[in-house]
């Protein structure tokens, strides 16, 4: 046998094997902090419904990426994001309220108080966290930082403020890198006309991949990793009469709860159908 080509192949089925073992690798970090003893108990009861480890093996997360989460609400994804970034050698960013808006409200200047105090307080655990401005007047964030980027269930929110849409992607084009991921998961709404402050939460995928594709990003993939065809779409409260909001009376009203409202039917649908989509932005 030709010595040479020996070597060669011997050294390609060492290459195959290794890159085997990184991959393996990287997918137990990822199984590990989606186990971690870390997240609350609710929180790894709602995995069955939102497939974390799925979802983030489908859009792209890999080891060393600087990861920037959008709105993390109250740390569902950022209990699993950055340990992750900790542990691979990458870093973790979420958006916060603008301090530079100085007509930002004492509710979202207590808030950023409080998101920056619980980064501090699990150092260990996330490593240092960086905060991102975000709003309607916020500055562009710094171009080409980022190599992924996480938008979790806010597209709904963004259409009640004329403009946002725009400039919120916008500003992720900005600041993600070259050939950067931008991940989205949205509450999905049945194919047709889209109403423009998607009240009842659910947006349709032609507007999500239209509005992101505008932006300049290129559509990468789609999952249907978190589907749910028991999702009828047509709720009273819309998607937050489903779980885990539960509501029983109308979003934002600032009612009570109903304590006579039957949620069994809601119950058994269980969460929203969602969209999951991968984009990326051109090299």
């Amino acid at each position: 046998m030709n010595p040479i080509r020996t070597l060669f192949v011997a050294c390609a089925a060492s290459l195959a094997v290794a890159g085997a073992a990184v991959a393996a690798e990287t997918d137990a970090v990822l199984a590990q902090v989606v186990a971690g003893d870390w997240r609350a108990p609710e929180d790894r009861a709602r995995d069955e419904a939102r497939h974390p480890v799925e979802a983030l093996t489908f859009w792209g997360l890999e080891p060393g990426m600087t990861l920037l989460e959008v709105q993390p609400g109250g740390g569902w994804w950022t209990d699993i994001l950055a340990p992750y970034a900790r542990r691979t050698g990458g870093r973790y960013f979420a958006t916060g309220p603008d301090l530079g808006d100085p007509e930002l409200s004492d509710r979202a200047r207590e808030y950023r108080s409080k998101q920056e105090e619980g980064y501090a307080a699990k150092a260990g655990l996330y490593g240092e966290v960086g905060v991102v401005n975000w709003g309607r007047k916020s500055a562009p964030p710094p171009a080409g930082q980022f190599d992924f980027a996480l938008v979790s269930r806010s597209f709904h929110g963004w259409m009640r403020q004329d403009g946002f849409v725009e400039k919120a992607l916008g500003d992720l084009y900005t600041a993600l890198k070259p050939g950067g991921v931008l991940a989205i998961v949205q509450h999905r709404a049945d194919p047709g006309e889209q109403d423009p402050k998607a009240a009842s939460g659910y947006v349709t995928e032609a507007y999500v991949i239209g509005q992101v594709e505008k932006a300049g990003f290129k559509l990468d993939g789609k999952s249907e990793v978190n589907a749910n065809p028991k999702d009828t779409k047509d709720h009273p409260f819309g998607v937050w009469t489903l779980p885990p909001a539960r509501r029983s009376t109308p979003y934002g009203s600032g009612q009570e709860a109903d304590p006579n409202f039957d949620h069994s039917k809601y119950d058994a649908i269980g969460e929203s159908d969602r969209m999951t989509l991968r984009f990326v932005k051109p090299e």
